[in-house]
């Protein structure tokens, strides 16, 4: 007969936690780094006991704020390359539903984390419970099932005894190249306490390993001859060539068959920026060398990106009838976008096989010299929109171009949001795969700060840089305090432009004026608006913190944030109007057909000739 252990569910379900491990370049981790816990009456007797119980098998950190924890537990993941992840606890109610924000920017970018929420009573003799939300029609509804949506796999452990096929599902999820996303195991609270006799077998440790798909034979070949046809390929690369570490591949391809790459957001650092094919940003916050090419291509190999629509510029740059797509990307969902023609498989072993395929096989040298010649002229752009700007309120590519030259190489930066991706996007120098973290999947305000974190508990060693608006910092703000409280250093640059400066451009360019976006423009009378002395706040926080006044002071007050024991802040005011007008394509955001406003009209008008070209 088998050997059995009694266990409340919710020490099984971290005994089980505890046992699995990943293989990285040939050493033996923890899949899970840790579990992010806040505590409340859904969690603290069941799955809080069984963490204290179980000792230091297994990190736990303490945050202020659910949704941020999340963010940080998704920064992590992304910053291992899917590797590795984290867990997060939390009580019913307002704790639950913290998390499904994080929960949604985790699905867009197919990032795994696993949330274990605490729910009401299985049994309902309480009920309602506090915290408790009544479905009239349905009493099997729950806060949780919020999580339904935005979760890759969901289950509501009813008793104890259902962790044993459950538990293995959801690991299967968050470890599978194509599934992979959050996962919600919903705790009922009065189950979480509930003892079973569980096979000891069931905790045995289990050693996850990446998978790689390989490529269908009859869809290489096609991918092959489609390649060899193209006398104007152009590679746009994404967060699969990340997830997949085919960055070494990527680079040998594109030297050894002369094919110029773009990057995605997600795919930005899949070449250094200096690297001679790497032509930049692709798409709305795209360079004008990747744009241009990308207008003039015959063939684009996307590889590993979901093509959406700043990528693609609504489909106006990448997708029009005149140039083929191949889509190489080992989620099915993602391949036949655009009208693509598919190549499934991992990133790194397609490449590998398309490589071996093609010989010596080469782009054109017009076409190559083309490139050159763009990405030359871009760099060019990127070094006068970054220099030093003496202006009394500097630009955001004026501050990003000091902080970029400060952390020129061992640095990330981390940012989400907002106009600083865009700027980011197009002029941020990343010098290897691990400089540039930003996320624009769900472009989520307050990402940033906990991000920043999540970025840190992955690479340690390297200094990490937030890069944040006021409107982001003040939203989610509360980890700085976590930061220190867990020793994890991150440097924080706030650009204070008094409100939400991107969309405000967003709102004139569309022919409106300046409306409840900068704080000026948000109150009845100016002076009504707040102002905000962020570096006392980060400093009441804990940080180590300043502001400074100009460009100049910016960058000596940067090398004060390195020295800093702990978590740092810097502040400047920055200009809301600017921003970097080279580069860049159609966006489809749909103006007001009818309107008392000429400028509104005049830019509808333009608006629907745009829709034309489709």
């Amino acid at each position: 007969m088998a050997a059995k252990i009694r266990l409340t569910m919710a020490q099984a379900l971290h005994r089980y936690l505890c046992a699995q491990y990943v293989e990285i370049d040939g050493e033996l981790q923890c899949l899970f780094k840790g579990i992010f816990a806040i505590f409340g009456h859904g969690n603290v007797a069941g799955l809080g006991e069984a963490m204290q119980s179980a000792g230091d098998s297994m990190p736990v950190y303490r945050a202020h704020n659910e949704q941020s924890m999340a963010h940080a537990a998704v920064a992590y993941a992304k910053s291992m390359r899917r590797r590795r992840m984290m867990a997060c606890t939390t009580s019913v109610g307002p704790g639950a539903t913290n998390m499904v924000t994080a929960a949604a920017l985790a699905h867009v970018n197919r990032l795994p984390v696993l949330f274990l929420p605490g729910d009401t009573f299985a049994n309902r003799l309480p009920d309602p419970v506090l915290q408790q939300i009544e479905d009239f029609g349905d009493p099997t509804v729950t806060a949780n099932d919020c999580f339904r949506p935005v979760s890759r796999y969901w289950d509501r452990i009813t008793r104890p005894e259902q962790l044993l096929p459950s538990l293995p599902q959801a690991i299967a999820v968050l470890t599978d190249p194509v599934e992979c996303g959050p996962v919600t195991l919903s705790l009922p609270q009065d189950v979480q306490a509930e003892a079973y006799d569980y096979p000891e077998s069931f905790f045995d440790a289990r050693t996850h390993r990446m998978l790689r798909t390989g490529a269908d034979p009859d869809e290489l070949e096609s991918a092959v001859v489609a390649i060899r046809k193209a006398r104007r390929p152009l590679i746009v690369a994404g967060g699969g060539v990340h997830y997949s570490n085919a960055m070494a591949e990527l680079a040998t391809f594109a030297s050894k068959h002369g094919i110029p790459v773009a990057e995605t957001q997600a795919g930005k650092g899949s070449l250094p920026w200096d690297h001679p094919l790497n032509s930049g940003a692709i798409g709305v916050t795209g360079s004008r060398a990747a744009n241009e090419l990308a207008n003039n291509a015959d063939l684009i190999i996307a590889i590993g990106t979901r093509l959406q629509d700043f990528t693609t510029g609504s489909g106006l740059l990448i997708g029009k009838a005149d140039t083929a797509i191949l889509s190489i990307n080992v989620a099915r969902h993602d391949l036949g976008k655009r009208g693509a023609s598919t190549l499934r498989g991992d990133a790194r072993r397609c490449l590998q096989d398309i490589d071996s395929a093609l010989g010596k096989a080469k782009a054109t040298t017009a076409w190559v010299d083309k490139a050159e010649k763009l990405r030359a002229d871009w760099n060019s752009t990127v070094d006068s929109a970054t220099a030093i700007d003496d202006s009394a309120l500097p630009s955001d590519a004026a501050v990003l171009g000091v902080v970029n030259r400060t952390f020129d190489t061992g640095a990330t930066v981390v940012c989400a949001a907002g106009g600083l991706p865009g700027e980011l996007h197009k002029l941020w120098r990343a010098a290897d795969a691990d400089s540039y973290h930003v996320e624009y999947g769900y472009s989520c305000m307050g990402y940033e700060i906990a991000g920043g974190i999540g970025v840190k508990m992955a690479h340690p060693h390297r200094d990490v840089v937030v890069m944040v608006g006021d409107g982001s910092y003040l939203m989610l703000n509360s980890e700085i305090a976590t930061s220190i409280a867990i020793g994890q250093k991150i440097i924080i640059v706030v650009l204070d432009n008094r409100g939400f400066a991107c969309i405000n451009r967003l709102q004139t360019s569309l022919g409106g004026r300046g409306y409840n976006n900068l704080l000026q423009s948000s109150y009845s009378r100016p002076d009504h608006a707040p102002d905000i002395d962020f570096a006392q706040h980060a400093a009441s926080l804990g940080a180590q913190s300043e502001k400074v006044s100009s460009i100049n002071e910016l960058e000596t007050a940067l090398q004060r944030a390195r020295n800093a024991p702990h978590t740092a802040v810097v502040v400047i005011e920055t200009d809301p109007l600017p921003c970097t007008e080279a580069g860049g394509t159609w966006w489809d955001v749909p103006v007001a057909q009818i309107s008392d406003s000429a400028d509104v009209t005049a830019v509808a008008a333009d608006y629907q000739e745009q829709q034309k070209k489709r």
